[in-house]
């Protein structure tokens, strides 16, 4: 970990600039896209990528890297947007802290619970800057409805369920073959376990293999999650999680379910020790959308039901059944979530998705993903993350690295 007296000094250089710290994105894929108004810096293993995003964002062809380590060893880089595949999300920013610079970490924050925990327990001893890319903590629409729940608006809110419906692609059968020309593959692969280049398990495809992703849970559904668990009013971790599904209608390579009920229990949620529940919905082979949107939230209370999209929808209805809200939100103008990020390293603003509350909102994500592929409900202890009563469970709370060890790979607590 670089000293706390460079980490100051680093801060402290970019409140003395005025304007913005000087920020490096590291993987220019297309959620990286996103990023080009913000950044001075950056970095892909792909070459062709790598060019296409230095062109569009304006950077200079010396500012735009391969391998990430060049930024992490320049001391004008004070601050990195990490919107790499996931299998690097925690190394990555664990290798940021350790070089002294602030850390923007895309959803999910990390590839399994352990290095979420590693990163968590980084960036408290770092004093650094962590912010988590669910970026409905930074709109304010979404902000105002969970006020709402927060007043009452429903009465108390006991449940609530999220969903994530949509028509994925079918990413086809295709055997190993050489990565494209340009392309660093080993530098790609990083600290995951080894495995040949294979054209449905690259770009953009990654996210449907153990390996590298999260499937569509991780990928889409950690938003939902995200406000879900926001909505409901839980914090910490749950103390049980069931999730039934499988792959019912793609026959190609993915690994991950097209089609899941996940159903996640927060023990003593209440004043009174009961609990509270989140159910998460997924269906990648349809268009019929609950409340004919993709993607949201419902609400449920004791005197009421509220729905909610990050489409900007928001509907409430009353114990009687009466629709007593119905509003769209205007349409959102620049990336304020970015712009808290950087605020923070300016000036000290408090963030709105702290990589504390990231941890608590993807861990949903990491235990469905466990009593999906080991189909059993698992029982959590909330004050450690254990799995108390499941061996197969407990080995998917970590990961396997590379044979032979890689420079990326985290250290402490993981297999």
């Amino acid at each position: 970990m670089a000293p706390a007296t460079v980490i100051a000094a680093r801060v402290a250089r970019a409140a003395a600039r005025g304007a913005k710290p000087r920020l490096a994105l590291i993987g220019c894929g297309v959620r990286g896209r996103a990023y080009y108004d913000y950044v001075d810096y950056v970095c892909d293993p792909d070459a062709d990528r790598l060019a296409a995003a230095a062109a569009t964002a304006g950077v200079p062809s010396e500012r735009a890297v391969t391998d990430m380590r060049r930024l992490l060893d320049d001391p004008a880089v004070d601050g990195v947007i990490i919107a790499a595949p996931d299998h690097w999300h925690a190394p990555a920013a664990l290798l940021a802290l350790a070089a002294g610079k602030h850390a923007y970490v895309e959803k999910p924050c990390c590839h399994n619970l352990r290095e979420g925990q590693l990163l968590v327990a980084a960036a408290q001893r770092s004093g650094l800057v962590v912010q988590h890319g669910t970026q409905q903590r930074s709109r304010r629409f979404t902000a105002d409805a969970i006020q709402m729940l927060r007043e009452g608006v429903i009465g108390d809110v006991l449940a609530a369920k999220a969903w994530n419906v949509q028509m994925r692609d079918d990413i086809g059968h295709r055997q190993p073959s050489e990565p494209p020309p340009g392309v660093d593959y080993d530098l790609w692969v990083g600290p995951a376990e080894f495995v040949p280049f294979q054209s449905n398990r690259f770009h953009k495809n990654w996210h449907w293999w153990y390996n590298f992703g999260t499937g569509d849970i991780g990928n889409d559904g950690a938003h939902e999650l995200d406000y879900a668990r926001w909505g409901l009013g839980v914090s910490g971790l749950p103390s049980r999680v069931a999730a039934l599904g499988g792959k019912y209608f793609f026959d190609d390579d993915q690994q991950y379910p097209d089609t899941a009920n996940c159903t996640i229990e927060y023990a003593d949620a209440q004043a009174n020790g009961r609990p509270k529940q989140l159910v998460f919905e997924m269906r990648l082979w349809s268009k019929n959308y609950p409340m004919n949107c993709d993607s949201g939230a419902e609400f449920y209370g004791t005197d009421g039901q509220m729905f909610l999209s990050k489409r900007g929808k928001l509907r409430v209805i009353d114990g009687g059944n009466k629709v007593v809200l119905d509003e769209r939100a205007e349409k959102e103008t620049g990336f304020p979530h970015v712009e808290n990020f950087i605020a923070a390293i300016r000036d000290g603003t408090p963030l709105n998705a702290p990589i504390e509350i990231g941890l608590e909102s993807v861990a949903p994500v990491h235990y469905a993903n466990i009593a999906l592929r080991t189909g059993s409900t698992l029982a959590i202890d909330p004050a450690t993350g254990a799995v108390t009563d499941n061996a197969a469970a407990t080995e998917l709370l970590g990961r396997k690295y590379r044979d032979g060890g890689h420079w990326a790979a985290p250290q402490g607590g993981v297999s």
